[in-house]
């Protein structure tokens, strides 16, 4: 029972979260961030939703490291882009697993208490030169995303 009323709390609490956003969102990255990955393999789903003004989708940008290890940033677009996840992991053959976690700044409302929110990301699939296949999971999601990401030349929002 207890469990049970933690959980409801805890849902009641992220509902009235807000993510620290300016109105009209700025959807360019930083020209630092567009520097860091310009030479790295990048796979993106992410589009432009017009009507809305809106960007959608998710973003890989992976560098491979030493040996089967890899780093990468993932972006994860809900309508104003926001900053990359760091993830890590191994890249064997065409297996690819990472894992990081996607720290967000929110605003408790109607308090305007400030709250760090901290979820753990997993990313599993099958990797080649042309596209990414497989999941993003999300800690506290009812169950991993499918994608399929294809080979770009750049994130989104380094579009310029």
């Amino acid at each position: 029972m207890r469990a049970r009323s933690a959980v409801r709390v805890t849902v009641a609490t992220l509902i009235g979260l807000l993510p620290l956003v300016s109105l009209g969102g700025n959807l360019n990255a930083s020209e630092d961030e567009c520097d860091r990955i310009a030479h790295w393999r990048t796979y993106s789903n992410a589009t432009y939703v017009e009507e809305a003004g809106d960007v959608v989708g998710y973003e890989m940008a992976l560098q491979p490291r030493n040996g089967t290890s890899i780093s990468a940033r993932v972006y994860i677009y809900e309508g104003v882009p926001e900053e990359g996840i760091s993830v890590s992991g191994q890249l064997v053959g065409r297996k690819l697993t990472m894992e990081g976690h996607w720290v967000q700044h929110l605003i408790e409302h109607p308090s305007k208490k400030q709250i760090v929110h901290t979820q753990l990301v997993r990313i599993d699939g099958t990797l080649d030169p042309a596209q990414f296949r497989g999941t993003i999971e999300i800690e506290g999601d009812a169950k991993p995303t499918k994608v399929r990401l294809s080979h770009v030349d750049h994130i989104w929002t380094c579009k310029r």
